[in-house]
């Protein structure tokens, strides 16, 4: 029986999700995605009952057209008969159609604000007036209120999904790719459904990069309390990639907010098996939940840190450093201040990483600390090395290794996202500071991975496009002559370094 986790969380109302209740008054909800076709009933049947019985309250399955969204009426049957009741969310990219369906098939739909609405982004600055602009809002009120109406005729929630990256053109040339316009994509729905008094909504706003996703969420409740608004939050960092990174980056991003009392449901993202997630989430709550319950102090000032703090056990720590155990028990002292993180040999390596990852991420996220050090039986020198570099990298205060924009795959991957991913790492996992995305569509093609430098993207079965930034510089290439294809274009733009 998995263990309910219940942290004290800014104040949000409930959301119904099926038998699942969603909001500040219930306990923490763990989510994850299937990455089955949705078309294979039994497949993706089956994984949901893995992740059901993995520990997730919630599943979500990718719905690409009306066909799809309709088999996840099928899916749903299936668990039901099977006696399995976690409810189910759709998916939906780029057509509304599919949500209208969807919403009469399973408990919430997903719809991304940047393209519900809105035409797919060609990344062109468009100019508008402020009457133009206002008829852009009236036409999507249009569109957004008949959903909001079926799903209220169904008891259908609804989640509003935000991802850096996927903004529509409109967003992006009025604020730019930035926290304010992902906030505004976010509040400009939000304010539709609280003028329609349609409660039953939960939002994300995600990014790729952990600085701008614990950013944009906060600037979210500033701009949903200002509002008077109330609705829960989902938290996770997309594209986070797998392994330690990945645990990493997540931990830092979601654990941060959560520890300031934000967040109602979480995924931990990971280019795993979805099953892999939740003992790593529930940790992750978990975790959070003792380091919220107990005093302690938060740093009140920053110090003036160098941009690249050092690591003890690889860099000499040099004299005149504070040492400040973390979680912290006193206010930083002033001058230089090495932060060190203690864990007891119960602990295994995996909850080591994520523990550190929150206590010292989130210290660092806000430009706290010079140096740092993690002491844990369950890891060696070298572990406890790699995984501070692997913090103060999600943090952005020290780059030490390339950096990997990796989705965790859905229905739509049109490739074997793991062993694609080992390969492109093997190949390029000496470029120091270089960013590469590793994206299973189109869809979380070149928006999604809006903070890489390459992109390797699936455009078909057995094809892959290349891109630089947001750039395609080659389309439709056989997957076998991907990587080195990514190698030639890296290296015609200058950014090749041979290994060592």
């Amino acid at each position: 029986m998995k263990k309910s986790v219940t942290i004290h969380r800014r104040p949000t109302v409930s959301v119904s999700v099926g038998k699942v209740e969603i909001g500040s008054r219930h306990p923490l909800r763990l989510q994850s995605m299937t990455n089955t076709s949705t078309l294979d009933i039994e497949a993706s049947a089956d994984q949901c009952r893995r992740i059901a019985d993995a520990g997730a309250d919630i599943v979500r399955l990718t719905a690409q057209g009306v066909t799809h969204a309709k088999a996840l009426g099928e899916i749903r049957r299936a668990l039901r008969e099977s006696g399995v009741g976690i409810p189910l969310v759709a998916d939906i990219h780029f057509n509304p159609a599919a949500a209208f369906t969807a919403a009469e098939e399973v408990e919430k739909v997903r719809i991304n604000p940047g393209n519900f609405a809105d035409p797919g982004r060609t990344f062109k600055k468009l100019e508008y007036t402020d009457e133009e602009y206002a008829a852009e809002i009236a036409r999507i009120r249009k569109a957004l209120v008949p959903f909001l109406q079926l799903c209220r005729r169904n008891g259908t929630a609804i989640r509003l999904g935000v991802n850096h990256g996927s903004l529509s053109d409109r967003i992006m040339s009025r604020f730019g790719d930035t926290p304010a316009g992902m906030v505004e994509s976010a509040m400009e729905y939000l304010r539709i459904c609280r003028d329609e008094d349609f409660s039953q909504v939960v939002v994300s706003i995600k990014a790729s990069n952990v600085l701008v996703m614990v950013d944009t969420v906060r600037r979210l409740v500033k701009a949903m309390d200002a509002e008077d608004m109330h609705f829960p939050l989902h938290l996770g960092v997309t594209e986070a990639g797998d392994g330690e990174d990945g645990r990493v980056k997540s931990a830092v991003g979601i654990g941060t907010l959560l520890c300031e009392g934000i967040g109602d449901t979480i995924r931990v993202s990971l280019s795993e098996e979805p099953e892999a997630e939740l003992p790593v989430a529930r940790f992750l709550a978990a975790h959070c939940e003792s380091v919220i319950s107990k005093p302690q102090f938060l740093a009140d000032s920053i110090n003036h840190s160098p941009s690249q703090p050092l690591v003890a056990g690889m860099d000499e720590i040099p004299d005149g450093y504070n040492v400040a155990e973390v979680p912290l028990q006193a206010p930083l002292p002033d001058g230089k201040t090495l932060l060190r993180a203690v864990y007891p040999p119960e602990m295994s390596a995996e909850e080591v990483t994520v523990a550190a990852a929150v206590d010292l991420g989130r210290l660092l996220l806000d430009g706290h600390g010079d140096a740092i050090e993690i002491q844990a039986p369950a890891l060696n020198r070298e572990q406890s090395v790699s995984l501070s570099l692997a913090i103060l990298q999600a943090t952005r205060r020290r780059i030490t290794r390339t950096e990997y924009i990796a989705c965790p795959g859905c229905g739509r991957t049109l490739f074997d996202l793991q062993s694609t991913l080992a390969r492109v790492k093997e190949a390029t996992a000496h470029l120091k500071g270089l960013k590469i995305g590793v994206m299973g569509c189109i869809v979380n093609g070149p928006g999604e991975m809006a903070d890489a430098d390459y992109g390797y993207v699936g455009a078909a079965a057995g094809c892959i496009s290349l891109y630089k930034g947001r750039q395609c510089i080659e389309r439709n290439i056989p997957a076998e002559q991907a990587i080195p294809r990514l190698i030639a274009l890296i290296k015609s733009a200058g950014d090749w370094k041979d290994p060592e």
